[in-house]
């Protein structure tokens, strides 16, 4: 019986490191041919990275990811290798090279361009038309690029009916958010049933700027099993031996499959077929088929998430060590545990600034914290500061009340002297807002703002709580007073979030609703959501878009995240009949 066997190899790519990660696919050329793979696939644009963004317009790089993908092609002795580059006849495209035992034999042009979401690719890339099919011994392969297997009737359908491919490859860079790998992994598994053929996903995986890319590799065999299944959240070598046989018996007792070549054929559809002059193996030891292991849980998941987007932010920008503000709060808790996760303890200083309103409570918890993690823990005491500031403004707010004005000097103080720490030692200052307080402006601009990575950007604040309590049954860190402690940011006395927010758990929802969904106030509010209450949420979000403008880079774990994801102008009048119908909706004050 014909075997051919299949190796995923799920990298993690830098973009812009065109040496680097050719030198890379390089290395994992060889330890595939030591498993004597007759076929190896590598991620998306695996040359120059995912996404080059405005990269793409440097003709200098594009010189050198040909280059790249020369070298590449030359180590392709005896076998077949595929993998993403930027192809630039006479424009652009998004393209997978197929190798074929020292050259490329082949060149696939991605057709459906993603521009929705995080995606931008229709600014970039000229769109493919063709899809080919190549054929290595008694194997018809067809390659794919990421969007394309999305689409029912796209290239797979005409490379597995047209042409009889009985083996789809698809060369993928899929952000993560959460759960969604489990729509993907049913995705490709009914790719392969409808079209009777195994289909193989290879995902990026890694960290860049906000966008996580979670690897999780698949090979569906052609009842739509899943046969092979890549690890989640770090680099893989996943490798399948697909016999032939079972696929062409499975084709025969389909009945579809005639028709729909039958109409393939009256639509004009056309997939060339190049034939590569390599031999499969004969002779080599089997593949033991392992039982394709399930997925992680939803909190594992989103914290295997948090870690690799901290550690490749961190690392892949040359940063040596990290500095978190620790509050004594929980948010500032889970960041600092978080960061030592991902980058090791010896790498991650903690510093406590409290003020007069700082309680015992969260200065003991912040010790605590930070003795649990063995880090190095500063303590620098703001309080002259903060009464240098007020004495210098007392002239000038005489007969003013005491609001928010006074409140936020202190985030501001802490933002000066954690970035102060920041340029003196070469740390990278991980911030610690979380979802729920940035969509709600709940955050002061230059204060706690102030950073470099904003590690719970996308994760609302009850997710926050959860993944605490997850983490600490892993090995307790967080102190219990810290997670069941009602949140208060402690710029006065007696300050509970909860004065200016809702419950987290009736904001959360709403938010949700809004920021991910746009549903309107009468739709989130049949929900069973107090109508006043919906309406200053929403007010809050609307008129706070130029925080968010403000704010770092942070990773994405939700659908719809904030910056990029969700673009909104800051400028704008309001048409949902808020406090004031037609006013405008930008703020001018900080929370």
């Amino acid at each position: 019986m014909q075997i051919v066997r299949l190796a995923l190899g799920q990298i993690n790519t830098t973009v812009g490191d065109i040496h680097g990660n050719a030198k890379k696919m390089l290395d994992w050329i060889e330890r595939a041919r030591d498993l004597d793979a007759d076929i190896l696939a590598f991620p998306e644009l695996a040359t120059v990275g995912y996404p080059p963004e405005d990269l793409l317009y440097r003709s200098d790089l594009l010189r050198a990811n040909i280059e790249a993908r020369d070298e590449i092609a030359a180590a392709s002795r005896g076998m077949v290798v595929i993998f993403g580059f930027v192809d630039c006849p006479d424009d652009i495209y998004n393209a997978a090279a197929i190798a074929c035992d020292g050259k490329v034999v082949g060149v696939y042009h991605k057709q459906f361009l993603p521009n929705y979401s995080v995606f931008d690719e229709n600014r970039y890339f000229q769109a493919g038309t063709s899809q080919g099919v190549h054929v290595l011994g008694d194997v018809r392969f067809g390659v794919s690029i990421c969007e394309d297997i999305w689409y029912p009737g796209g290239p797979t359908e005409a490379q597995a009916l047209a042409s009889g491919a009985q083996l789809i490859i698809n060369i993928s860079a899929s952000p993560y958010y959460a759960s969604k790998i489990g729509a993907r992994d049913r995705m490709i598994c009914t790719r392969a049933a409808d079209n009777a053929a195994v289909v193989a996903l290879v995902n990026l995986v890694g960290g860049q700027d906000e966008l996580i890319f979670d690897g999780g590799s698949i090979i569906s065999d052609e009842t739509g099993a899943a046969m092979a299944l890549g690890q989640q959240f770090a680099e893989d070598l996943v490798v399948a031996d697909i016999p032939l046989d079972p696929i062409f018996r499975h084709r025969l007792r389909d009945p579809r499959r005639r028709k729909e070549k039958f109409a393939a054929m009256l639509r004009g559809v056309e997939t060339p077929t190049t034939q590569l002059h390599l031999a499969l193996r004969s002779q080599r030891t089997p593949i033991e088929r392992a039982t394709a292991t399930g997925r992680l849980d939803r909190l594992s998941e989103i914290y295997r998430a948090l870690m690799l987007g901290v550690r490749d932010y961190v690392d892949k920008n040359s940063f040596k060590e990290v500095v978190v503000a620790i509050s004594g709060g929980i948010d500032s808790a889970l960041t600092a545990t978080i960061a030592v996760d991902a980058l090791g303890k010896d790498r991650v200083v903690g510093v406590t600034m409290p003020s007069r309103y700082s309680s015992d409570e969260t200065r003991s918890d912040a010790e605590v914290i930070a003795r649990n993690l063995g880090i190095h823990f500063l303590t620098i005491p703001i309080e002259s500061l903060h009464t240098t500031y007020l004495d210098t403004l007392a002239p000038v707010f005489a007969g003013r009340p005491h609001d928010a004005a006074e409140e936020n000097i202190q985030a501001r103080i802490r933002g000066n002297l954690i970035m102060a720490l920041s340029n003196k030692f070469g740390w990278l200052v991980l911030t610690t807002g979380n979802k729920s307080e940035m969509s709600t402006g709940y955050a002061t601009l230059y204060g706690d703002m102030a950073g470099g990575f904003a590690v719970l950007k996308d994760v609302y604040k009850v997710t926050v709580f959860d993944l605490a309590r997850w983490r600490n049954a892993q090995g307790p860190v967080i102190p219990e007073s810290t997670i069941s402690r009602p949140p208060t940011a402690e710029l006065r006395e007696n300050q509970k979030d909860q004065d200016t927010l809702p419950p987290y758990e009736t904001l959360d929802p709403i938010l949700e609703a809004y920021v991910e969904r746009d549903e309107t106030v009468d739709e989130i509010a049949r929900r069973g959501y107090d109508e006043k209450t919906v309406r200053k949420v929403i007010r809050m979000v609307d008129i706070n878009e130029y925080k968010r403008r403000q704010a770092p880079p942070g990773i994405k774990i939700t659908p719809r995240a904030l910056g990029k994801d969700r673009r909104l102008p800051i400028t704008m009048r309001t048409w949902h009949r808020l406090p004031k119908a037609g006013a405008p909706t930008r703020g001018a004050g900080d929370a």
